[in-house]
């Protein structure tokens, strides 16, 4: 088999247990921020869980990259995983990790042909508002001029600010929080133009369709019709011209005369 099948059928079977170790990612990233008191063998614990799953999707980009057919052109047509493999060595920090495993969970996601456009909307949402909650809770509950102290209030200002409505009760104050502000605004504004878009696509097609339907129902008219012209003209042509049918050749019962 050639290679570019290799690398497919690498990329079908490793799909899911990746998807599944982004899920201890999650975990491990949120249990030390939404227990604040946990010891440091639970944190300790939490930490190698996220570096095992970053190493698992930076393996995973090795293996796909030596079983394409053109590395380079690879690289080039996956520069995006690539930067999210070589981020969180460039320095230590779990915010860095976040965002490059984020990245390379949905460079994945997208490869799956069967996850659809809004399956995968769905869950970027539910995954921005879920991470980008907990990033500006452990980046803004240590700051002295912070007012995002609880998780309710991380989540309450992540969602306002994915839908850039911003009531401005809660707001980041260190420079990392806006930072993930920035970053959550721009996702919200992205994330509404693909919903809308794939709204108005659908309106678009179920008009197409009913179009469709309407122009195949107007040609069987105008079939019928042009038939119905055709036998009127063959009946004129037997009739002689006078549109008639011709009368019988012998009277009928009820045509007699009673005398």
């Amino acid at each position: 088999m050639s290679e570019e099948s290799a690398q497919a059928r690498w990329e079908l079977r490793t799909q899911r247990p990746l998807l599944v170790l982004a899920v201890a990612f999650a975990l491990g990233y949120a249990v030390p921020i939404v227990d604040s008191d946990a010891g440091r063998p639970v944190t300790l614990t939490c930490t190698l869980v996220e570096w095992v799953v970053w190493g698992a999707f930076a393996v995973d980009y090795l293996v796909r990259l030596a079983l394409a057919p053109r590395r380079l052109a690879f690289v080039r047509g996956h520069w995006l995983d690539l930067c999210a493999v070589i981020l969180p060595l460039l320095q230590p920090l779990r915010l860095l990790r976040l965002v490059s495993t984020l990245l390379l969970v949905g460079r994945r996601a997208r490869m799956a042909s069967q996850i659809r456009l809004t399956t995968y909307v769905g869950g970027a949402v539910v995954g921005l508002l879920m991470f980008g909650s907990l990033a500006v809770l452990s980046v803004e509950r240590d700051s002295p001029n912070g007012n995002i102290k609880t998780l309710g209030d991380a989540v309450w200002w992540s969602f306002t600010t994915m839908t850039t409505v911003g009531y401005g009760d809660h707001a980041p104050t260190t420079g990392m929080g806006r930072v993930l502000a920035v970053g959550l605004m721009l996702s919200g504004i992205a994330l509404l133009g693909v919903v809308t878009a794939n709204i108005a696509a659908w309106f678009i097609s179920r008009f197409e369709k009913d179009d469709v339907e309407e122009r195949k129902q107007t040609a069987a008219i105008e079939a019928l019709t042009a038939e119905v012209q055709a036998l009127r003209a063959e009946v004129a042509a037997l009739t002689g011209g006078q549109g008639i049918l011709p009368r019988p050749l012998s009277p009928g019962p009820e045509e007699h005369s009673p005398n």
